[in-house]
């Protein structure tokens, strides 16, 4: 167990290192990650031919595979489809400008509405009066104080 968590540390750490470096120059990231999925598909697809799957086999083995890792509906459809299927909503394509300027004119008055806040708060934090001073305990909490005679 060790050495796998050394090993999966060591490639996570490479893989961070390299997205930063890389995300630097957008389009050397993407032929460098097109020609890794080329690959990757090109692996996969000669192993199968290897084995002697055939296309009907091939769709079945995929099909559950996608069915049972929950990725089928995800990447051929798309969660966001999904999601605004379910509100009932248009996708973002299919809006008109009028729509996306509404919408954005709603973001933009809630923005201006939380920094109002924002700034209420904090003028109130730096307004605030000074606290009277209360004793720890006050009257009735102070425990009664007798005698030895009075007891």
């Amino acid at each position: 167990m060790g050495i796998y968590r050394t090993v999966l540390r060591f490639f996570d750490k490479l893989e961070d290192h390299i997205r930063i470096s890389l995300s630097h120059y957008p389009i050397a990231y993407s032929i460098i990650g097109g020609i890794g999925v080329v690959l990757f598909w090109r692996g996969i697809w000669m192993l199968a031919d290897e084995q002697g799957l055939g296309s009907i086999e091939s769709l079945v083995v995929s099909f559950s595979i996608l069915l049972m890792t929950g990725l089928f509906v995800s990447f051929f459809i798309g969660d966001n489809i999904i999601i605004t299927g379910m509100r009932h909503e248009k996708k973002v394509i299919d809006k008109t400008e009028d729509e996306i300027e509404f919408e954005l004119g709603r973001l933009t008055r809630i923005e201006e509405k939380l920094n109002k806040i924002e700034k209420e708060l904090r003028k109130e934090r730096t307004e605030k009066k000074p606290k009277k001073e209360v004793s720890p305990l006050s009257e009735s909490m102070q425990p009664e104080l007798r005698t030895p005679t009075q007891g």
